[in-house]
């Protein structure tokens, strides 16, 4: 099953994607919560009857006809790992790092699937793209163990950890240099694990403007989405609704010779087999063009 949060007619709501059309759960289930991040902590209660749904032949629209959001508005938490593929390890000049090396977006820079990214006034010359698959919490909890960490995750998100890379430069800690707004696209839905019961496996794909700057597989992560879920879960709390980008792989804009990094007008395509793609045009901040 795959979950949209989208917009038609002036109504946010959200929806069961399935074979290019959408049907609003909102419009259908008029008990069900109206906000994905509550959806999600109270799926249990609802499943069976948006399952039924699923099946129904009835108030089906194309999904070129809405347009879709961010699958969770605004996240509780977004948790994101940096080098987490060797080939991207490499690319970077670092050793592999012996601990997981974790950084927070806030949950402002949460952009929908196809909106616009801005190229901010405060550094125009240093935006990256880092496409990465997105694993959206559902049960969350406390000091999960790894071999439970599978039963944690609601669902799946194509993502793109926008960077602006001379921030980076300001602090040993990335956090602002990642949190620019409209710098976490993510979507364009999320597909639930019941169709992707292993995320270890899956291609992974980013272009600009049609020409291809990274492709791996996830199953070349470093630290393991379970294993990153242990080592998260051992200090906070996971959430339902929280968001875990877990790790780029190699191909970035600031390593290429010469530099690939971004500017407005500039189209980004981030692609997941399985999980489908999301694609933001470059917009100047002053003049939105």
């Amino acid at each position: 099953m795959k979950l949209a949060a989208f917009t038609t007619v002036g109504s946010d709501e959200i929806g069961i994607v399935k074979d290019g059309r959408i049907l609003s759960i909102t419009r259908a289930l008029h008990e069900a919560p109206r906000a994905m991040i509550e959806l999600i902590g109270r799926f249990e209660e609802f499943r069976a009857r948006i399952q039924d749904l699923e099946t129904s032949s009835d108030g089906w629209i194309g999904l070129g006809e809405v347009k879709l959001r961010a699958p969770v508005n605004r996240p509780g938490k977004i948790l994101a790992i940096g080098l987490n593929y060797a080939d991207h390890i490499s690319e970077t000049g670092r050793e592999a790092p012996k601990e997981q090396v974790w950084f927070m977006k806030a949950s402002s820079s949460a952009a929908g699937p196809y909106d616009p990214i801005q190229i901010p006034m405060a550094s125009p010359e240093s935006v990256d793209y880092e496409v990465e698959l997105v694993a959206v919490i559902g049960k969350g909890g406390r000091h999960i163990s790894r071999d439970e960490a599978p039963k944690a995750v609601f669902g799946y998100c194509v993502g793109n950890d926008v960077s602006v890379r001379a921030w980076q430069r300001h602090s040993p800690q990335w956090s602002v240099a990642k949190s620019f707004d409209t710098h976490s696209p993510f979507g364009p839905w999320i597909t639930l694990t019941d169709e992707v019961a292993d995320p270890h496996g899956l291609a992974i794909r980013c272009t600009v403007n049609g020409e291809e700057r990274q492709m791996s597989n996830t199953k070349n992560l470093v630290f393991d989405l379970w294993t990153q879920i242990e080592y998260l879960s051992k200090a906070m709390t996971l959430e339902p609704g929280d968001l875990i980008f877990s790790g780029t792989p190699g191909g970035v804009g600031w390593v290429r010779k010469p530099p690939g990094l971004l500017k407005a007008g500039d189209v980004v395509r981030c692609e997941i087999e399985r999980l489908g793609y999301i694609e933001g045009r470059c917009e100047d901040e002053r003049s939105g063009k």
